[in-house]
């Protein structure tokens, strides 16, 4: 086994510790990206989800992956930003795949492998063989929103801006002789990590209408071998992830590792952490650090989900995008856009 599992425990008095630092988010009146982002570029996207910051070694710019969903299914498109509030410049990422493909309905990217998990180290792109590598969500079939069954893809990049798949086969997919039935129905969002020359997919997934969160390991990032005791993100009755615990964002925090996901339950999508010291056995805090509806505006009145968290060493600030629903979206789908929180004031 590639991953082994430590008897550390985590008490509630370290897990209130640990989250304190993620409580108490300044958020930012408007969106980010908009629904209905105005450039040639994303003409007739209706909604924009997932994003994901980053940056290209030797390059200050910020940029943000994020899916543009058109109606039919979804491209993935890159803006850029030199202050982490004003984007600019879309472009296509990564469009939809041939017909007939495992992601002909459209490629959501957002799993890049990074040079540093650390939680306060710039996320920057790491080369492999001389290329940008990632992991990314793809369906296929068009003609809605999320149609079953999403798998996994593996992606590479010359410039860390315009992306192409690298394998013609899903490299985890709902049909691997692995699957286990809590995945049996979709396999959603990865996020890839990589440990002591190890990579791990962590991942959401979905039994019918109930999505929780495991992960794979790999050694070339193409054969992927699944956790045994997934899922390690479970649903909890009654709590704020009793319907979701969904996308998984891993990062390194001194001696543990923190996770940053959206919980689902009847009043909505919430942002939430879980901790661990061994990347197989976590704890999650049952209250969320943000709120559907946090925003006076009503911005994400109906949910808040999906985040990516950098940090800004120029003003020691965490800026969390994340996707923004707001109560007038008539589906829960059209209308949402990216929005931002930040742990200190920004203007």
């Amino acid at each position: 086994m590639a991953v082994q599992g430590e008897s550390l425990s985590i008490d509630d008095t370290m897990l209130e510790r640990w989250s304190a630092p993620f409580r108490g988010w300044h958020y930012w009146p408007g969106f980010v990206i908009p629904p209905r982002p105005e450039s040639a570029a994303t003409a007739g996207i209706v909604a924009t989800d997932v994003p994901t910051v980053y940056q290209i070694p030797g390059d200050p710019k910020w940029y943000m992956s994020f899916v543009g969903f058109d109606g039919a299914g979804y491209r993935s498109f890159v803006a850029e930003s030199d202050d982490l509030l004003n984007w600019s410049n879309y472009r296509l990422a990564i469009g939809y795949g041939s017909e007939g493909d495992f992601d002909f309905g459209g490629r959501v990217i957002g799993g890049f492998l990074f040079d540093s998990y650390e939680l306060r180290a710039p996320r920057r792109l790491r080369r492999r063989d001389g290329k940008f590598w990632m992991a990314y969500l793809g369906f296929p079939r068009k003609g809605g929103y999320e149609l079953r069954p999403g798998n996994h893809g593996i992606a590479v990049s010359e410039d860390g801006l315009s992306w192409e798949r690298n394998h013609p086969e899903p490299i985890l997919s709902v049909l691997d002789s692995g699957c286990e039935e809590w995945e049996r129905s979709c396999l959603y969002l990865p996020w890839l990590l990589e440990r002591n020359d190890v990579f791990l997919n962590f991942y959401n997934a979905a039994r019918n209408e109930r999505e929780q969160t495991g992960f794979a390991w790999s050694g070339d990032l193409i054969d992927w071998t699944r956790n045994p005791s997934n899922p390690i993100l479970r649903n909890r009755p009654d709590g704020f992830d009793s319907v979701f615990c969904s996308d998984p964002r891993v990062f390194r925090a001194g001696d543990h590792w923190v996770m940053f996901y959206f919980g689902l339950n009847g009043q909505g999508a919430h942002i939430m952490v879980a901790f661990s010291f061994d990347l197989v056995n976590w704890v999650a805090d049952p209250e969320p650090l943000y709120r559907a509806g946090g925003n006076p505006s009503g911005l994400d009145a109906k949910h808040a989900h999906k985040v990516s968290l950098v940090y800004n060493p120029a003003n020691d600030t965490f800026y969390m995008h994340y996707c923004a629903v707001p109560a007038s979206s008539p589906d829960g789908i059209v209308g949402r856009g990216i929005g931002l929180i930040t742990s200190r004031p920004v203007v």
